[in-house]
């Protein structure tokens, strides 16, 4: 039996017929794994302490999520959350049946059923995971009955919808929450809405509203959510629940979101009050500087290379003696270095990081952690490259003046040129390993139909590696800005490292 109404408990069967009978409070933007193993599962442990009486309507971002969102309609809305790894050195594992959501349904085929979302008089939260890639202004149109791709246009429209409503009515501003890995991600989403404003003439009076009665609030979300498991594991939980659920995830124990924002919010929102590891901040740079460049920093690392190299998963990658110890290396000696904070107190967190990424309990895929991995990289590690580029290269992290990068960064750098060594065909962007293992690359397509076209001329022996990787530094939407006339040299360093790899097969 699938997970159903039916497999649930008489308490979760209760919860159940409590969420849809709850007024909707929070719209969710984001069908995936780690939204619901985060902030899903915060809220669901809310209502189970009579903490938060709302119900969650989530939809995807973009069309690609509709069969996860089809198929989370399909078990009207439950799923399976297995948290699994180590408190205080005791291994703990514990399994729960997520109730939050009221509706799940394709915000692009039922257009006019998203934009209604804006007249519910208790819709108070949107809550967002689309990818660092997401979060961006693209040029649109705003057609009537036309769903509208990006989710800050679709904010956009949805907040008009409810000006126009309730009449520019002082409370109805709704609390916008992104989860993007962006440095303050409310500022730009805010941006965003205002630039869609502008863009399609929608009247002063209603900017202003959104600019005085909304609240865009910077977060930092910290979780490892692996999906799902291996299928043996996941057959033997199985057969233990007396019930399957394609829509397991999973989760380390570790959890932290920390809010730029006024802790009156919490009553609002009362997810630290129901014990969880929700902080309201003042000041969230301390916070999203660590995670981002230490956490996912390595994250995108160890994934284009390990990927490269024929890795799967985070701690089988950790445990090679050799890409392991790449890791930690360039953690504490190029990438805290670059961190203006507290040094001593950054090691003390790289060592907790590199603790989970050895979690004998997860499972988590190189393959998740690559996706949309050019956005993930300009935000994760590019800044850590550019303060070498800045401050004198490789001699700045002690490596001696022979080469502009720390050896590394500069690892890391041609790991991801390398990964993105594009062929474009009828079933998608492949890329290949380095011992010719084909993998699906999932990633704007207008850059990887762009990476692809570089690549072609290196592959068809039109062009050298050197020149590919010239004009690869010069695509300026990848770096903001033209790396190939800034600094000529890097092309000298990535070229050699690539061609190393090619060269040892």
């Amino acid at each position: 039996m699938k997970l159903n109404y039916d497999a649930l408990t008489s308490e979760q069967q209760h919860l159940y017929n409590e969420v849809k009978q709850a007024p909707i409070k929070v719209l969710q933007i984001g069908e995936g794994n780690f939204l619901r193993g985060f902030v899903d599962w915060m809220l669901h442990e809310s209502r189970k302490q009579g903490l938060f009486d709302g119900s969650v309507v989530v939809v995807q971002p973009r069309p690609s999520g509709k069969p996860k969102i089809e198929a989370l309609a399909d078990q009207a809305g439950l799923y399976t959350l297995v948290t699994r790894g180590l408190e205080s050195g005791a291994a703990v594992e514990r399994q729960d049946v997520i109730s939050v959501f009221s509706q799940v349904f394709d915000p692009y085929e039922n257009w006019e059923r998203f934009l209604a979302l804006a007249i519910e008089p208790e819709l108070s939260f949107v809550i967002s995971n689309t990818t660092e890639a997401g979060l961006a202004y693209r040029e649109e149109k705003w057609e009537e009955g036309v769903p509208i791709q990006s989710y800050p246009g679709k904010l956009t429209a949805l907040l008009y919808r409810r000006y126009v409503a309730f009449e520019g009515a002082g409370d109805k501003g709704l609390i916008c929450l992104p989860c993007e890995l962006l440095e303050r991600n409310g500022d730009t989403l805010l941006d965003c809405v205002l630039r869609y404003s502008q863009a399609w003439n929608l009247p002063q009076d209603f900017i202003n509203w959104v600019k005085e009665h909304n609240i865009f609030l910077n977060s930092l979300v910290d979780r490892i959510v692996t999906g799902y498991p291996g299928d043996e594991k996941a057959e033997k939980w199985f057969a233990e629940w007396g019930y399957s659920d394609p829509l397991l995830t999973t989760a380390e124990p570790y959890h932290l979101w920390a809010i730029e924002g006024s802790e009156e919010l919490e009553e609002k929102l009362p997810l630290a009050k129901a014990g969880l590891n929700v902080l309201w901040v003042d000041a969230l740079k301390p916070y999203q500087q660590r995670k981002v460049r230490i956490l996912n920093g390595a994250h995108t690392f160890m994934a284009l290379l390990g990927i490269l190299k024929g890795f799967a998963e985070v701690r089988l990658t950790m445990e090679d003696a050799e890409l392991g110890e790449l890791i930690r290396t360039s953690i504490a000696t190029e990438i805290i270095p670059s961190l203006p904070d507290d040094q001593e107190k950054l090691s003390i967190y790289a060592e907790e990081v590199i603790q989970r990424f050895l979690n004998p309990f997860i499972q988590h895929r190189l393959s998740d952690i690559s996706m949309n991995s050019l956005s993930k990289f300009k935000t994760r590690l590019l800044p850590s490259i550019q303060y070498y580029l800045h401050k004198g290269g490789a001699r700045a992290a002690g490596q001696g003046d022979g080469e502009l990068l720390p050896s590394g960064l500069a690892t890391a750098f041609a790991a991801l040129l390398r990964h993105y060594r594009v062929v474009s065909t009828e079933d998608g962007y492949w890329g290949e390993s380095l011992s010719g293992e084909r993998y699906l690359l999932r990633d704007d397509q207008a850059l990887l139909n762009k990476l692809a076209h570089e690549w072609a001329l290196y592959n068809g022996a039109e062009r050298s590696l050197e020149d590919t990787i010239a004009a690869i530094l010069s695509i300026s939407e990848l770096w903001d800005g033209d790396l190939r006339n800034e600094y000529p040299q890097l092309v000298l360093q990535l070229s050699s490292i690539i061609s190393s790899w090619e060269v040892t097969l």
